[in-house]
């Protein structure tokens, strides 16, 4: 890893839920959304993060654009004079400054738009509250900003009821643009939208970045997305990163055997090329009460002794290839084809 590439490098991030319960409401345990975290994010990349419903990763995203506090750990973040800071101890007039360049993309393009504003101030709001922009220069921006995006710049008078679902993550996508960012967490930026519409908000982020030069984290579950748009991906399993490498590594050579069952669901165009579902047996691990050792090998078709007594770290077991399996090197793991 060369760190002059490096954007944001996440170290030993944690965020864990308190569970509370008694007759006093005291603290009973913990729900580890996020255990111990280590990626890093290169200038001009785009990083997926992928994993089953509930593996942690919008609660990652939120921790890096410190939507919600983290428990635990760093979000080193290179900011344009060179300089690397950890973003989550950042305060004041520091913190705003700092907040502008990391933005954030919501699942939901309804509930994330307040339905008593205009497009217009959705838009403006982040210029305003920056204090970016004063007076003439709001109002030429938010019009670029639409026109950036695919809006028609007659319609920002109108409330976020009157556009579709693919219109309405076009306003999503042009708040997060209004400050200038570098980096954009974009959490299942298309998940809720039709197939036709999804490809058209794809193919504008990527025309986006190529105009901006911006840093995506992209948090998805469709494999085919991720595939398409993403350089290199981590793949999440009840609040850690089980595996990160390049995107094509990661679609042929797999180094992780969750990994492994992700690809075998992952549908085949072609009727000829036929490939043996992985059916993992048991149930996710419950992330307040883990399994003792690497939380996978209740599920694992490889396991042994040592995989229910020691976790593994993610290790680089390969050029740029990282995994947290303790016979990644060995394993003879199948891809997509």
């Amino acid at each position: 890893m060369e760190s002059t590439d490096v954007l944001l490098e996440i170290k030993n991030l944690k965020k864990h839920f308190p569970i509370k319960g008694g007759f006093f409401g005291g603290i009973k345990g913990h729900v580890k959304a996020v255990d111990d975290i280590n990626l890093f994010v290169r200038q001009g990349e785009t990083l997926g993060l992928v994993g089953e419903s509930g593996c942690g990763k919008t609660t990652l995203g939120r921790c890096v654009v410190r939507g919600i506090s983290s428990t635990e750990g760093e979000v080193l973040y290179k900011r344009e004079d060179g300089k690397t800071i950890n973003f989550l101890e950042l305060k004041g007039r520091d913190l705003k400054s700092t907040r502008k360049d990391i933005q954030m993309i919501f699942q939901d393009p309804f509930s994330s738009l307040d339905p008593r504003m205009t497009v217009y101030d959705i838009i403006a709001e982040p210029l305003k509250v920056s204090k970016q922009e004063a007076g003439f220069d709001i109002d030429s921006r938010v019009k670029e900003l639409a026109e950036v995006v695919g809006l028609n710049v007659k319609h920002l008078k109108r409330y976020p009821h009157a556009f579709s679902g693919g219109q309405r993550q076009r306003i999503g996508i042009a708040r997060a643009l209004s400050t200038n960012p570098r980096l954009i967490v974009c959490d299942e930026a298309v998940s809720a939208l039709d197939v036709s519409v999804q490809a058209q908000v794809i193919n504008l982020l990527e025309d986006l970045q190529k105009q901006f030069g911006l840093t995506y984290i992209f948090v998805a579950h469709d494999l085919s997305v991720v595939e398409h748009i993403c350089d290199r991906v981590a793949v999440m399993y009840v609040g850690k990163v089980v595996e990160m490498t390049d995107t094509d590594n990661l679609f042929t050579t797999p180094k992780h055997p969750y990994t492994e069952a992700l690809m075998s669901a992952v549908p085949k165009p072609d009727p000829r090329n036929k490939m043996k579902r992985i059916v993992l047996e048991g149930e996710v691990p419950n992330p307040a009460n883990p399994p003792k050792g690497c939380y996978f090998h209740p599920r694992c078709p490889h396991k042994k002794a040592i995989c229910s007594i020691e976790c593994p770290s993610l290790q680089e077991v390969e050029p740029g290839h990282y995994s947290a399996c303790h016979f990644a090197k060995e394993l003879n793991l199948s891809g997509v084809s």
